[in-house]
């Protein structure tokens, strides 16, 4: 492992930690596989128009941007409850997404300073699943 340290811009801190790997990218490929074995929580961090208006990554959980520090430190019933889906444990793969990639890094690095440790984001987002999606036959 190899020390990195990153500037968080919207936060205005440093983020240092030992991370095995500085590539924090899933492709749409790797996603499709994390979502068929339940390999991952893929968290869509987009307002809950946005799902509304152009659609979901199924067995995606919405948890808004701004929500998304308070959501990751609630107890496991409330965030159930309130998300409709399973709270992620700090030692378990959580994929944020978004339209395009910038809420879901901010996501990635919010969960990171709250403990969590394989955490990525899909940089392609919602727009880059819907066209692929939308090149698969039915």
């Amino acid at each position: 492992a190899t020390c990195c340290c990153r500037f968080l811009n919207w936060g205005g801190m440093f983020d240092c930690q030992r991370l095995s790997t500085t590539n924090t990218d899933v492709s749409y490929d790797q996603l499709k596989q994390d979502l068929a074995g339940r390999t991952a929580v893929v968290i869509d961090v987009r307002e809950p128009w946005e799902l509304r208006e152009y659609g979901t990554i199924p067995g995606s959980i919405n948890v808004p941007l701004a929500q998304v520090d308070a959501a990751l430190q609630l107890n496991p019933e409330d965030f159930k409850e309130r998300y409709g889906g399973d709270m992620p444990e700090p030692a378990d793969k959580i994929v944020f997404s978004c339209l395009a990639g910038i809420r879901s890094k901010k996501a990635l690095n919010t969960a990171a300073l709250l403990g969590y440790k394989d955490v990525l984001h899909y940089p392609g987002g919602w727009q880059e699943w819907a066209q692929n999606e939308q090149l698969k036959p039915n």
